[in-house]
């Protein structure tokens, strides 16, 4: 039987408070508003997983019943405790919603959370049998863990800076909660071949790395209509692939019936005899992208102009929650006098503050890649700390990146100085968005079950190396992603530079590739190439640093690597690292 480590000096639980779904100032947050019969539904399944529990725990359930049971709730089981995985729609909270993540850090885990690559939030240590009692907790305030694990449709994923970004053409938000209301428990696909993961991205930047997903969509207008395109067959781990293009300029009222069409054919399709070969990108592989799409076009036929066409009273109900704001306006400031009588704090509005559509505001990236702290890891106080700025500076609204960092999407030009003031005792304020130490990692073998080999120690000794910051801004914006097992967590594949840990002969090895794209930006989405053969830990930092010398004395004016490594190609960083160069 499951059993959870004791965890000690448990704190008493202190009350909690429901969730208003209000900002500072009393206007409603940018996000779904949970109704009565939404509400009644999350707690009804507490309930069901309260008894499930309780039977599990008294040998009612065996051990492969329990399993699907607690996995459509969120809960694995790692190599040291269960871990619980909480949805975050989007990646979108509201201040409310994270000091009760907070409060749940301190009183049910160790005191901190993780921020997941698909905008969630994971709980290390969480007690088996208080696992109901968390679920109680995160339904007062309209959170929940349903369909975060299992071989179902998982957390809809968007851009951080979505409805804020000056490069967005549309908010894709409401059609994020439009899949997820529709995907929830949906009977027909609750029980796939495998997880099934969904990005969409409405901006010129693709930051939901949609080429990267089972499904992925962009969405945009023209004439006056609001139309996707749609990709399939994404996706990383043990066969990475790039997504397939199989419609474009689809109508806004036929998402549903379309992505239906999808399903029905992978469900029907896809393989369920080897979990190794039942992602949708194998079986997209198998058919050829022409052959899935007139699959798919035929299954659609018989769903075109069905009961799941979207009306345009409900597309319009789902604007209302994610409506435009009417940004109040700010008192002028001179940020460039604020910035040169302040060098630390110019850096970080270079590196982590970006253009806001709204004059006089910005989005700001709160790093958690601290040296000495597993990326993505954040304290219980530190999590309160976001929630009250997120108050403080904006409208109590608060998004979790990709890159498992926080964004607060609104905040004052004028009060960016004071927020990096408050950051920088929070330990919140590393101005290294989007640069090398912003590392994308796994939990690894210090966690993991399935790792073959630690991230942790690996990200750490990097950060080390790599600890100047003037070296790290020369370098420009690297992506470096760090996986424990071939499962690719990390992104290693999509990473500028990707680290994967495989084991030989029970040793720890790892292997490393170059020119991996998650899509955003000018250049396409790329899988990246594996420079040769696996390195022991202690050789790792090394071979990035060899490989960072070689960008350096390769590059144009103004290159970046990536682009640099797309036009010399893999063999002069081979060289360096293996050669006699």
């Amino acid at each position: 039987m499951l059993v959870s480590p004791a965890i000690p000096d448990r704190k008493t639980r202190e009350r909690k408070t429901a969730c208003t779904h209000l900002s500072a100032d009393r206007r409603p947050i940018q996000m779904y508003q949970y109704d009565t019969f939404d509400r009644q539904f999350v707690n009804e399944r507490v309930s069901h997983y309260r008894a499930q529990t309780e039977r599990y725990l008294a040998g009612e359930l065996k051990e492969d019943e329990f399993l699907q049971l607690r996995l459509r709730n969120g809960l694995y089981v790692q190599r040291l405790a269960p871990m619980l995985r909480v949805a975050v729609p989007y990646g979108t909270l509201n201040s409310t919603q994270l000091r009760q993540l907070a409060f749940i850090a301190r009183n049910f885990d160790r005191g901190y959370g993780h921020l997941s690559t698909r905008q969630n939030v994971q709980f290390n240590w969480p007690l088996l049998e208080e696992v109901p009692d968390i679920l109680a907790a995160l339904a007062e305030v309209d959170m929940h863990a349903i369909q975060t694990s299992g071989s179902c449709i998982r957390n809809v994923t968007t851009d951080q800076f979505a409805g804020v970004a000056r490069d967005e053409w549309l908010d894709p938000r409401p059609f994020c909660e439009i899949i997820r209301q529709w995907s929830t428990s949906h009977p027909e696909f609750d029980w796939l071949p495998r997880k099934f993961k969904i990005a969409i991205t409405g901006a010129r930047q693709d930051r939901a790395a949609i080429a990267v997903h089972d499904i992925g969509l962009k969405v945009y207008q023209a004439d006056g209509r609001t139309l996707f395109d749609v990709f399939v067959g994404g996706g990383l781990g043990r066969t990475p692939v790039i997504a397939e293009q199989i419609r474009s300029g689809l109508s806004v009222e036929h998402l549903l019936t379309y992505l239906e069409a999808i399903m029905r054919v992978y469900n029907r399709y896809g393989r369920r005899d080897n979990k190794y070969k039942a992602r949708i990108k194998i079986l997209v592989r198998a058919m050829t992208a022409e052959g899935f799409q007139a699959r798919v076009d035929e299954e659609w036929a018989h769903l075109k102009d069905g009961p799941s066409t979207l009306t345009a009273e409900e597309i319009e109900r789902m604007h209302t929650h994610f409506l435009p704001r009417d940004y109040p306006a700010q008192a002028p400031v001179d940020l460039d006098a604020q910035r040169l009588a302040n060098p630390a704090f110019s850096r970080w509005v270079e590196q982590n503050v970006v253009p806001h559509r709204a004059s006089g505001y910005a989005a700001v990236t709160l790093s958690t890649k601290l040296t000495g702290v597993p990326p993505g890891d954040v304290s219980d106080t530190q999590m309160a700390a976001v929630a009250d700025w997120a108050d403080d500076y904006g409208f109590g609204e608060i998004r979790i990146s990709h890159e498992q960092n926080f964004v607060l999407p609104d905040v004052p030009e004028a009060k960016l100085l004071e927020l990096w003031e408050r950051a920088l005792a929070a330990q919140l304020a590393a101005p290294n968005a989007g640069l090398i130490s912003d590392i994308i990692c796994c939990p690894g073998g210090d966690y993991c079950s399935l790792a073959n080999a630690k991230s942790i120690p690996v990200a750490e000794a990097i950060q080390i190396a790599l600890g100047d910051l003037d070296y790290q801004h020369d370098l420009g914006p690297i992506d470096l992603n760090i996986s424990g097992c071939m499962n690719a967590c990390g992104h290693h594949h999509v990473g500028h530079i990707g680290i994967l840990g495989v084991d030989k002969k029970g040793s720890e090895f790892y292997q490393i590739s170059l020119g991996g794209h998650a899509g955003h930006g000018e250049l396409p989405a790329s899988l990246g190439q594996i420079v040769g053969p696996s390195v022991a830990r202690d050789e790792v930092v090394e071979i990035i640093e060899k490989i960072l010398a070689t960008y350096v004395a390769l590059r144009e004016e103004g290159e970046t690597f990536l682009a640099c490594f797309q036009r010399t190609g893999i063999e002069p960083f081979k060289e360096r690292i293996y050669g006699t160069a």
